[in-house]
């Protein structure tokens, strides 16, 4: 096997591992699926191009999410971003909170639907928190990301972090208790 090959093929392996936990975070930061598809390629072209050996898959994982939240800030800095119009990015976000929302399985229809529902609604209210509140709730429960790593990826301290998820968590709590108070 030659050498280009087996870097395809370990790179397919990562994208398989890596792929959708990357677009999920890049869609939740940028809410629009066709920029968090481009993010994530610029990720794994990153990948490709660095010459970096990783201590552990955590370490590996730390530094594609890393990379990602970048790009990210990046894109969303960029004139064009600022300059696209509502219409597409309605569109978009339409599309992607199905593709990021939708994991469900071995589940009765009924049950499916309820929870597919639960979680677009989930999802929804996350997508409407402020930007520092929607990537740390992200990062914690959706990646299982531990404050510490929250901190190193996002490049915030701890204290930080903390402070956001219990804030965005309180927003959270509000906007779905708003959403269910019929009284």
């Amino acid at each position: 096997m030659t050498n280009a090959a087996t870097k395809d093929k370990e790179l397919q392996v990562k994208i398989e591992m890596y792929g959708d936990m990357l677009f999920k975070l890049c869609y939740i930061r940028l809410q629009n699926v066709q920029d968090a598809e481009d993010v994530v390629q610029e990720v794994f072209y990153q990948y490709l191009k660095t010459s970096r050996s990783f201590e552990s898959p955590e370490h590996e994982k730390a530094w594609l999410l890393k990379v990602a939240v970048n790009a990210c800030r990046k894109l969303w800095r960029s004139a064009w971003r600022r300059r696209r119009s509502d219409q597409d990015e309605d569109w978009a976000e339409t599309e992607g909170a199905e593709a990021a929302g939708d994991f469900a399985a071995n589940q009765e229809p009924e049950e499916t639907i309820v929870r597919r529902e639960e979680r677009r609604r989930l999802l929804e209210k996350v997508l409407q928190l402020p930007a520092r509140y929607r990537e740390v709730i992200h990062l914690f429960y959706y990646e299982d990301l531990s404050v510490k790593e929250i901190a190193r990826v996002t490049g915030r301290g701890e204290s930080t972090v903390t402070s956001q998820l219990t804030r965005g968590r309180e927003l959270l709590r509000k906007s779905l208790k708003e959403e269910y108070d019929f009284g």
